[in-house]
């Protein structure tokens, strides 16, 4: 079974995931960690559960989820893995992160190409990859069905949804990704936003006021 720890990263604060299961792997997601205090949290948390980080994923590539991922190349030799369409983003990291008051050095590339219905494999779990563009172009969610969540990015928020206003959004395209690919989970499952609380499938499908 997984065990999910959420940090809150940065001025935009941003949700950075944790995922470690019983063989001691574990897995970083949209790492925003900023501040050197941030650093500290995020490697104390990995170390004091004698944790092994094994791979760095990200949802999406906006500055405020790859701040940390030089940060944790250089400490863990661990390499981004995303979409395809976020190779753009990446390329501007830092003239991005310009406009928005942050001094960033030039992020590392991804890796390794995550594409829909691909498997993120770790210790003895399972991430099934979902492409749900319309936040951004290459936007992927996590989902575990075993365990019964899945980690959204900036696609779906508790009550909300992403913004559609920045390069690569489109509205009608985001609404799609969340009715095709997260409403048809079963209720249960938890929902982990990059911004913000948890919410479940049976709660934004009842409730949240963009998609009834």
């Amino acid at each position: 079974m997984i065990t999910i720890k959420r940090f809150v990263f940065n001025d935009f604060q941003e949700n950075t995931y944790v995922l470690h299961e019983s063989t001691g792997e574990c897995i970083i997601i949209d790492a925003g960690n900023y501040y050197p205090e941030e650093n500290s949290a995020l490697t104390g948390y990995i170390e004091n559960n004698m944790s092994k980080p094994v791979r760095l994923l990200n949802t999406h590539c906006h500055i405020d989820h790859i701040t940390g991922n030089l940060f944790i190349r250089e400490k863990y030799g661990l390499k981004p893995e995303a979409h395809s369409e976020e190779s753009m983003l990446i390329s501007h990291a830092v003239s991005y992160a310009e406009v928005f008051g942050f001094t960033i050095q030039e992020p590392p590339v991804i890796s390794a190409f995550l594409k829909d219905n691909d498997q993120v494999l770790f210790g003895n779990s399972i991430l099934k990859v979902l492409h749900v563009p319309g936040h951004s172009r290459g936007s992927l969610a996590f989902y575990c069905k075993a365990d019964g969540f899945v980690i959204t990015g900036d696609v779906l928020f508790k009550g909300s949804i992403g913004r559609t206003d920045l390069p690569g959004g489109d509205f009608d395209t985001l609404i799609a990704s969340i009715r095709n690919k997260l409403l048809v989970m079963p209720d249960h499952v938890i929902v982990y936003p990059g911004h913000g609380d948890k919410t479940n499938i049976r709660d934004e499908r009842n409730n949240n006021p963009f998609l009834q």
